[in-house]
């Protein structure tokens, strides 16, 4: 446990604390029974089961999201992190079917035991906004710039929850002030251009929170905020999910937020995972090498009075140059010979931890 807590605090923490977030308020009694009832039959409400997306191109196919596979429980939050490039956005689009139209999607998206890649897309409208809601990461592209900021908030309610226009009006005004929108009643008529960056994206948590999803998909949530609404914003979500049992998979280069609210945290590189473990124990002895390397260069105290930070050599491979054998051994200070040559499976090593990587298996 006192190694767990000196590699946390290597990171250098986010702009709020960890009590700050989990000062919600939400009581005990709340949470245990929203939990209790969510997950009272043991599985899980989403599974990812060898999930990947192959672009169709002139030059041939090109896989960009490969194998990924991870449970989430009713009320637990995943993190993925990993460099740009590494897949994550694209594979919480893939859960939606949210991908181009020359993507093949292949594997299992099983939600609450439905596998929704095989469904229609009638079907699909009926659990995009209600059922799943996404958080996604460029606000100014994802609102409508001709519709005003609170219809846009309004409309899942009214189109999924059957509220009237003045119930509807009144609840996405609600959910502005739950998401730090300063004069929402006046804000409500503004559009989208008239907005910052950072409310701009405030709008977006408000509508994917609007209908009481069961899964939260957040792509780098509080990338455009500032510290406090920053907070405020990740307590929100942590309150949402420990009241109603929602689970959330969050997208994140802060490792200092994963530590501090994840229960489990999966590592993305070139499309695949590379470690997938709860996140106490990812933190307190990450294998793979990428993981290590991502740890050591995150920013800490110790590191202060250093010219530069540690970095890790190179870049994150093109879908068009993938390196034969395991795509991360360009990069990997212990790459062996068997690196250059095949691609590691995913090792259980137990407990739920996973890893791919050489040095903790042999070739079958």
């Amino acid at each position: 446990m006192a190694e767990l807590h000196e590699r946390i605090g290597r990171i250098s923490p986010s702009p709020f604390c960890k009590r700050d977030i989990m000062n919600t308020d939400t009581t005990p009694s709340q949470t245990e029974q929203a939990q209790q009832a969510a997950r009272q039959d043991g599985t899980p409400l989403l599974r990812l089961s060898n999930l990947s997306v192959t672009f169709q191109t002139d030059d041939g196919p090109l896989p960009a999201v490969r194998d990924v596979s991870f449970n989430m429980p009713h009320g637990h939050i995943t993190c993925l992190v990993g460099e740009s490039g590494c897949g994550k956005s694209l594979t919480a689009k893939a859960i939606l079917r949210l991908t181009p139209d020359n993507a093949r999607l292949d594997g299992n998206v099983i939600l609450d035991g439905q596998d929704i890649l095989r469904l229609p897309q009638r079907d699909m409208r009926n659990i995009r906004g209600r059922r799943v809601g996404m958080i996604f990461q460029e606000p100014m592209t994802s609102l409508n710039p001709v519709l005003k900021i609170g219809e846009q908030v309004a409309e899942p309610l009214r189109l999924h929850l059957a509220m009237n226009r003045t119930e509807a009006r009144n609840e996405a005004i609600s959910l502005l002030t739950e998401v730090g929108i300063p004069s929402p009643e006046s804000r409500y008529d503004d559009y989208p251009h008239q907005l910052s960056g950072g409310m701009r994206q405030r709008v977006m948590i408000a509508m994917a929170l609007s209908c009481r999803p069961e899964l939260l998909l957040a792509d780098e949530p509080t990338t455009a905020l500032d510290a406090t609404i920053q907070g405020q914003i990740l307590r929100l979500i942590l309150a949402r999910s420990q009241e109603r049992g929602m689970a959330v998979l969050l997208i994140t280069h802060d490792l200092g937020v994963a530590a501090q609210m994840a229960h489990a945290v999966g590592v993305m590189y070139a499309g695949r995972l590379a470690e997938y473990a709860p996140a106490h124990e990812l933190f307190a002895h990450p294998l793979h090498p990428y993981a290590q390397g991502l740890l050591h260069a995150a920013p800490s105290a110790r590191s202060r009075g250093l010219d530069r930070l540690p970095t890790i050599p190179g870049s994150v491979p093109s879908l068009r140059s993938m390196p034969a054998g395991c795509p991360f051994h360009p990069r990997c200070p212990q790459a062996m010979p068997l690196c250059h040559e095949k691609m590691p499976p995913f090792f259980d090593l137990g407990g739920q931890h996973k890893v791919a990587c050489w040095l903790h298996g042999t070739p079958a």
